[in-house]
């Protein structure tokens, strides 16, 4: 999933500044999973800053909405009835949804409320950890389900850099090495002979050589 964080609230309080009337929105979805997004953040949002401009002696009228997904205009149109009554929308999406909207409102801001972070997993409970980069060639068979170019340090494809300790990385000995992770992996399934051999590196351009990326599936089309 996508994970995100809060903008401290300085940060949106200056971007709110020029406004009176702000709808936030909020995202149900990967957002609302890393507690960044959802309808519960995106309440504790709003009253915080209907808390700030009372306390500046500023005017400032908030609305809530939660949103199955930003990132899809049939979820989108249900702000269309809304839209034309406030001067800007604060999202609690990540970026896809947040140019999403602006898409469908182009005459409106948009406003992030998130950074947007990392594909991640949910590894327990208040636990978000990033394992996949998006690269466009995922090779995770050839290396035990675990991803060098996420879980490495330096990126590495033929095996482990001569830094790490104990199965500690060098570069942060809170983190797995990796390459230790994926040598244990490899030997628990049977598939060790794969580390003969070479792998050449990452091909890049499957992630950002040629701007942004797209899939089209005809078969899903109207």
């Amino acid at each position: 999933m996508i994970t995100a964080e809060r903008k401290p609230i300085e940060e949106i309080v200056a971007m709110i500044s020029p406004y009176r009337k702000i709808l936030v929105a909020g995202c149900g979805s990967c957002v609302a999973e890393c507690a960044a997004g959802g309808e519960k953040e995106t309440g504790l949002l709003a009253s915080a800053l209907r808390m700030e401009a009372r306390m500046a002696g500023r005017e400032l009228e908030t609305r809530e909405i939660t949103l199955e997904r930003q990132c899809v205009y049939e979820f989108i149109d249900q702000l269309t009835a809304l839209a034309d009554q406030y001067d800007a929308v604060l999202s609690l999406a990540c970026g896809a949804g947040v140019q999403a909207v602006a898409e469908v409102f182009p005459g409106l801001p948009i406003l992030p409320a998130l950074n947007t972070t990392f594909l991640g997993q949910t590894k327990e409970a208040g636990l978000w950890l990033e394992n996949c980069r998006g690269c466009g060639d995922c090779r995770l068979h050839l290396f035990g389900d675990i991803c060098p170019i996420t879980r490495c340090a330096k990126q590495l494809f033929n095996g482990p850099c001569g830094g790490s300790q104990d199965g500690r990385c060098e570069v942060d000995p809170e983190t797995p090495c990796a390459w230790q992770l994926i040598i244990e992996a490899l030997e628990r399934t049977g598939r060790l002979d794969q580390l003969e051999a070479v792998y050449p590196p990452a091909d890049w351009s499957c992630q950002q050589g040629k701007g942004p990326r797209k899939i089209t599936r005809e078969d899903q089309r109207n």
